[in-house]
């Protein structure tokens, strides 16, 4: 018998993911499994999670610079030939939460991330979780992998939290500024 979704450790409500996380951002997390998969590491960290997102978010593309995606890419692509071996085999526990055991194939970091970016979604009022709500929940753990990884490649963390509201907040009015052109229309249509 599987134990109920409040039980569940974060990873393991995760594992629900296409009900809590918007279409980009499933397929963002499903790449990173695989990523961690074919790189033969014990489990999904943050620094897979970013290389996904950065790959597969407009949203989270748009955040960063040209340069920053570039640096961040070459860098993570580094990860399996050299630079994040010595990640292999271990553990990415940044203290986030404590580590009782594996989560289900996830860090616990990652899986904090995770459990960040629902609360995130649900705070807004939204049933999903996006892309900046990952990227905001990773960079809030400075000692995550992929905040080094950041780092190392000349992103100032300290700034991206604002970059990441303001592409948010950008978002959101385009959004509204749609729902409101889309009243007009129902309304000039007598529909």
């Amino acid at each position: 018998m599987s134990p109920s979704p409040s039980h569940r450790t974060p990873a393991e409500r995760g594992s629900h993911l296409g009900v809590r996380l918007t279409d980009e951002l499933a397929a963002a997390v499903s790449g990173a499994r695989r990523r961690a998969l074919r790189d033969g590491d014990r489990q999904v960290d943050t620094a897979h999670l970013l290389h996904t997102l950065l790959e597969s978010d407009p949203e989270v593309h748009a955040v960063l610079d040209g340069l920053e995606i570039a640096r961040l890419l070459g860098y993570l692509v580094q990860r399996a030939i050299g630079y994040g071996l010595r990640w292999q085999g271990t553990v990415e526990d940044s203290g986030a939460i404590p580590v009782l055991h594996e989560p289900g194939g996830w860090s616990p970091a990652a899986a904090s991330a995770l459990d960040a970016a629902y609360g995130r979604a649900a705070r807004r009022g939204d049933r999903r979780a996006r892309g900046l709500d990952l990227l905001a929940a990773i960079v809030a753990d400075l000692d995550s992998r992929a905040v080094e990884v950041l780092g190392r490649a000349g992103v100032d963390v300290h700034t991206l939290p604002a970059r990441i509201e303001a592409a948010g907040a950008v978002r959101e009015y385009a959004g509204e500024v749609e729902a409101g052109r889309q009243a007009q229309v129902r309304w000039d249509t007598g529909g």
